[in-house]
C-alpha cells in the first residue's frame, strides 16, 4: 500500500537503507535454524547431508545412535534410519536491530534442501520487517502473501517490500526459529528496564508491551515475570482492572508464580465480595490451593442457587407429573412398621430429596415416563427411597440416606417385589 502517515512515509524511506544480510547472519541461520540430519541406511551406512559424506556406522542396526558427528565437516548430525534421501525444510530466522529512533525486527524466510551424497544447499530472503517507534507504534513492511487455508509459507520472493495496513497485519506475526545473538536496542528499552532478558517472550510482544505500557514497565522491573508475560501475550487484557492488588503484590515482595490462576484467583475474591485491597486474601502462600477452594465454593453455590430455581419451578411442573403418574397415587405397602407409598407430588419429591441427601429431585426422577418412586418409612421415620422400572416391573434400586443402604433395605425390596401386581393392575386399569 501507498504510505499515506508521517511515521509509514519515514520508516518506507528508511527501509531501503538497512543493510543486506551478512555473511555472518546467514551462517548462523543455516547452523541454528534446521536440525542437521545424518541418513542411515539398512546396512549401516551414515551419510552426512550437510557435506555428502559417507562413513560405515559402528555396531548393530539395532543399536542406533539418536545423534552424531561428522567426521569430514564435525557438524552435530541427528541420525534417521530412512530410506529417504532427500529432506526439505523451511523455517524463519530474526534479526534485532534499530534504524534511527527505530527498533527495528528483521524476519526472514529460510529454505534448506539436504540431498544424500551432496553438500547442502540453503536459501534466505527478507520478508517482514516490523519498525516499532519509541512510543510503541508500530509500522509492518512485507512483501506480498498468498493466504491459504492448506498453504502457509506462500511468499511472492521477487514482490517489493512495502508498508502494509493494519487490516492484515495479523498475517505478518511470526515466530522464528533462531535469533541472531549480536542485537542493538534503543535506549527508551533500555530506558524501561529491558536488560537483553526476552522471559520466554516474543521480542516484538515484550518490546511492544514495554513501550506502551507503563504497567507492563513496572511488571519488568519488578520482575513479576508471569504476569508480564501474560500481559505482553494479551494485550487486550484490561491490567488496569487488576493493578490495585498487583500493586499489593509488589509492596508486599509477592512473586506471582501462574498469572492466569492468579487473576482467576482475584476475581473470585470480588465474586465473594473479598477485599482485593487486603493481602491476605491478595498473597496466598499456596495459589492454587486458595484457588480451588473458591472454585468449589462458587461452584457449590451454583448448584444451590440452581437448587432453588428448580424448587420455585416445581409448582408449575406438578400438572406434568400428575398427568404421568397419578394412576398410581394411594399405592402404600404395608408389613409391620414398614409402609412404602407413592410420591404424589413434585413437593414430596423435594422433601424426600432434602431429608435423604441423594439427587431423587435435582435429577428431576418425577419426570421419568417409566419410573415410579416409591418412600419407605419405619415407624413414620424414612429410611429408603426406592425406583421401580414400568417397562420392567423392577426394583431399580433402593436408596438410603446419602445413597447408602440400609438394615432394612432387603425387606422393603421384598415388600414391594410383592406388591408388584397391584403396580401391574394400576398401569392396566
Amino acid at each position: 500500500m501507498k504510505p499515506k502517515t508521517q511515521i509509514q512515509i519515514e520508516v518506507a524511506r528508511l527501509s531501503h537503507r538497512l543493510p543486506h544480510i551478512t555473511e555472518a547472519q546467514k551462517n548462523h541461520a543455516f547452523r541454528h535454524c534446521f536440525d542437521h540430519i545424518g541418513r542411515r541406511s539398512a546396512k549401516g551406512v551414515i551419510s552426512c547431508t550437510e557435506c555428502g559424506h559417507s562413513w560405515q556406522g559402528d555396531g548393530a542396526l539395532a543399536d542406533i545412535l539418536c545423534e552424531c558427528t561428522c567426521p569430514h565437516c564435525g557438524t552435530e548430525l541427528k541420525l534417521l534410519q530412512t530410506r529417504r534421501r532427500v529432506f526439505r525444510t523451511i523455517s524463519y530466522y530474526s534479526v534485532i536491530t534499530t534504524c534511527k529512533q527505530y527498533q527495528v525486527i528483521r524476519f526472514y524466510y529460510v529454505k534448506a534442501t539436504h540431498k544424500v551424497g551432496q553438500s547442502a544447499e540453503y536459501s534466505i530472503d527478507e520478508v517482514v520487517q516490523r519498525w516499532i517507534a519509541p512510543d510503541g507504534k508500530v509500522v509492518t513492511v512485507a512483501r506480498p502473501r498468498a493466504m491459504s487455508f492448506c498453504y502457509y509459507d506462500l511468499w511472492y520472493l521477487y514482490g517489493d517490500m512495502e508498508v502494509r495496513g493494519k487490516n492484515n497485519v495479523k498475517a505478518y506475526d511470526i515466530i522464528p526459529c533462531a535469533t541472531y545473538p549480536r542485537q542493538r536496542i534503543i535506549p527508551e528499552l533500555r530506558r524501561n528496564g529491558f536488560t537483553g532478558e526476552y522471559h520466554n517472550i516474543l521480542p516484538f510482544d515484550l518490546f511492544t508491551a514495554v513501550l506502551r505500557s507503563p504497567q507492563a514497565e513496572t511488571l519488568l522491573k519488578a520482575g513479576q515475570i508471569a504476569l508480564l508475560s501474560y500481559y505482553a501475550n494479551r494485550q487486550s487484557w484490561n491490567i488496569a482492572d487488576y493493578w490495585s492488588a498487583i500493586k499489593i503484590c509488589l509492596r508486599n515482595g509477592y512473586i506471582v508464580s501462574d498469572a492466569s490462576v492468579w487473576r482467576d484467583y482475584i476475581d473470585l475474591l470480588r465474586h465473594f465480595d473479598k477485599d482485593t485491597n487486603n493481602a491476605k486474601y491478595v498473597c496466598p502462600a499456596d495459589l492454587q490451593t486458595a484457588h480451588d477452594r473458591l472454585v468449589e465454593r462458587k461452584r457449590a453455590r451454583q448448584e444451590r442457587v440452581q437448587l432453588l430455581e428448580r424448587k420455585r419451578r416445581a409448582a408449575e411442573e406438578e400438572q406434568q407429573y400428575r398427568d404421568l403418574k397419578s394412576r398410581f397415587f394411594g399405592l402404600v405397602f404395608v408389613d409391620g412398621d414398614l409402609s412404602v407409598r407413592v410420591l404424589e407430588s413434585v413437593q414430596e419429591f423435594i422433601e424426600e430429596g432434602d431429608a435423604m441427601h441423594h439427587c431423587v429431585f435435582t435429577n428431576a426422577y418425577y419426570e421419568k415416563p417409566n419410573s415410579l418412586i416409591f418412600s419407605a418409612t419405619v415407624c413414620g421415620r424414612r429410611v429408603e427411597t426406592v425406583e421401580v422400572a414400568l417397562d420392567t416391573l423392577k426394583v431399580v434400586q433402593s436408596r438410603g440416606v446419602h445413597n447408602s443402604q440400609t438394615e432394612h433395605h432387603d425387606s422393603i425390596v421384598n415388600l414391594v417385589r410383592r406388591n408388584m401386581p397391584q403396580i401391574k393392575q394400576r398401569m392396566t386399569a
